[in-house]
């Protein structure tokens, strides 16, 4: 199974021809579910849904409840953005989360969609947590609450919860380390998951906002690893992650797709008994 999380950039520079770099790029990957942030939607027009379309994939979306903060930066009121996802099977459940908001950093949220995959129902998130630099303290209440979301909906199956998004964070910081629950005490007791660049070629290049794409050289902003697939355990091999790279992290046509690399992750969708002998 093939897990894609990547933020979109919403609408900010060449907005249009970005658009068509996105779906080039995903058209190469070939995933099998997607986790999306800063997604646009305008009217009738909303950027998942078109790209669902023309990949030939389910979607679902949920709005930020608070975009005024996005809106005042590009000037414009009737533009909503949120997280979506996309994937190859039928959505059968979602929810979404508001997060804690903290003074200044509201409107961010996390989405839960159920996926009806071969097998097994898969219980997929994605979120976005808040982005100012110093603003560790609320994105540890965000993980909190969202560690606590997973447990709500991650039962009924043998498949481990997958978790994706912009987490706004270095690996190292106290909300990854907190959320993941292995190196230091989880919000929720007996929950953990593992980051899935654990598995990663330890030369491979990590930094899913990087200096080396024009938008955040304009940040003069590090080079940093900030966008994540956590992966709970599972019977067996089911959801151990196979690889795991970077992708979306060069031009397409000239046009970089986003300010943010993507991060691309394969599970294991076989690893029990029961299904092997479905398969048969």
């Amino acid at each position: 199974m093939r897990v894609v999380t990547w933020n979109l950039w919403w609408r900010f520079g060449p907005w249009e021809a970005r658009q068509k770099a996105i779906l080039a790029t995903l058209r190469e990957l070939r995933p099998d579910v997607v986790g999306l942030q800063e997604v646009w939607e305008q009217g009738p027009d909303n950027l998942a849904q078109w790209l669902a379309g023309e990949l030939g994939m389910h979607w679902t979306w949920a709005a930020s409840e608070e975009p005024g903060y996005w809106q005042r930066r590009i000037g414009d009121a009737s533009v909503g953005v949120g997280n979506a996802v996309l994937s190859r099977w039928p959505v059968v459940e979602r929810a979404v989360l508001p997060m804690p908001a903290g003074e200044g950093h509201s409107g961010r949220l996390a989405l839960y969609a159920r996926l009806d995959a071969p097998g097994w129902h898969v219980p997929f998130f994605t979120t976005h947590l808040t982005s100012a630099p110093s603003a560790s303290a609320v994105r540890c209440q965000q993980v909190t609450a969202l560690a606590e979301f997973v447990a709500r909906h991650k039962g009924g199956t043998d498949f481990p919860p997958v978790v994706t998004g912009d987490f706004n964070a270095w690996p190292d910081s106290d909300e990854v380390r907190l959320f993941g629950g292995y190196k230091t005490a989880s919000p929720v007791s007996g929950q953990y998951l593992f980051d899935a660049w654990e598995y990663a070629d330890p030369a491979a290049p990590s930094a899913t906002w990087d200096s080396a794409n024009p938008y955040v050289a304009a940040t003069y902003s590090p080079s940093v690893r900030v966008d994540y697939i956590h992966v709970g355990p599972g019977p067996g091999r089911l959801g151990v992650v196979q690889a795991v790279r970077r992708a979306g992290d060069g031009p397409v046509d000239g046009v970089w797709p986003s300010d943010h690399a993507a991060v691309v992750a394969d599970l294991a969708l076989e690893g029990v008994d029961r299904f092997r002998q479905q398969v048969v």
